[in-house]
């Protein structure tokens, strides 16, 4: 497998004066929460490590999920620790030996490179995509977002996003002379270089080029 260089990843700045047409969803339901943590496998059971909490969790994945094949996948691949972003149900623990069951309901990100627990940017962001050969990123808040590019400096630009069917939305700019459209839709997506993977598919489109990659939800987008 390739080594894995991510960009580095520039600081969300505010906007002032500037107009944002906020349209993401409300947050899911109280019952579901978001958990972030290192996942290992035992005895046949993927178990979750929650950053910074000493308590685990047996994880229990939907019928139709990948997640446990994914994830052995991903293991099998690299040595390192795999990091999961998932939201699930924690249901009732069967004795007070055994780790309480977590019934997983969706998986944001599945990976064994990167920031992990340690991502200082993951609480500002509502968006994070990017892509590979050439290498993009954008970091989205609800003041504007970043488009970062090798060789190139990072802009700071304001947008506007509309929700589409099915779950994907359409985030755009025409600012400083650029004509940028970023397109989400919710399907799982492999990150060509370091294998890890992702809940949303991306497309960008940059001044007539279209580039692809994936993206997931930041913490202000809980949902």
């Amino acid at each position: 497998m390739s080594v894995f260089r991510p960009l580095v990843f520039a600081v969300l700045p505010l906007f002032s004066g500037c107009q944002m047409l906020d349209l993401f969803p409300a947050a899911a339901p109280v019952s579901e929460q978001r958990f972030q943590g290192q996942i290992s496998q035992s005895n046949e059971q993927w178990l979750l490590s929650p950053c910074n909490d000493k308590t685990t969790y047996a994880l229990i994945s939907a019928p139709d999920s990948q997640l446990h094949e994914q994830a052995t996948a991903l293991l099998a691949d690299s040595a390192a620790p795999l990091f999961a972003d998932l939201r699930g149900t924690l249901e009732k623990a069967g004795s007070t030996q055994s780790p309480r069951p977590l019934r997983v309901t969706r998986l944001y990100r599945l990976q064994a490179e990167g920031p992990g627990c340690d991502d200082r940017n993951f609480r500002q962001l509502l968006v994070r995509a990017h892509g590979n050969e050439p290498s993009w990123n954008i970091n989205i808040n609800n003041q504007g977002l970043v488009l970062e590019r090798i060789g190139q400096p990072a802009l700071a630009l304001p947008y506007l996003e509309e929700q589409l069917p099915e779950g994907g939305s359409n985030i755009s700019t025409a600012a400083d002379g650029l004509n940028l459209e970023l397109w989400l839709t919710p399907q799982s997506c492999t990150d060509s270089l370091s294998g890890a993977i992702e809940h949303l598919t991306a497309v960008l489109k940059l001044n007539g080029e279209t580039l692809h990659g994936c993206a997931a939800y930041g913490a202000l987008r809980d949902q």
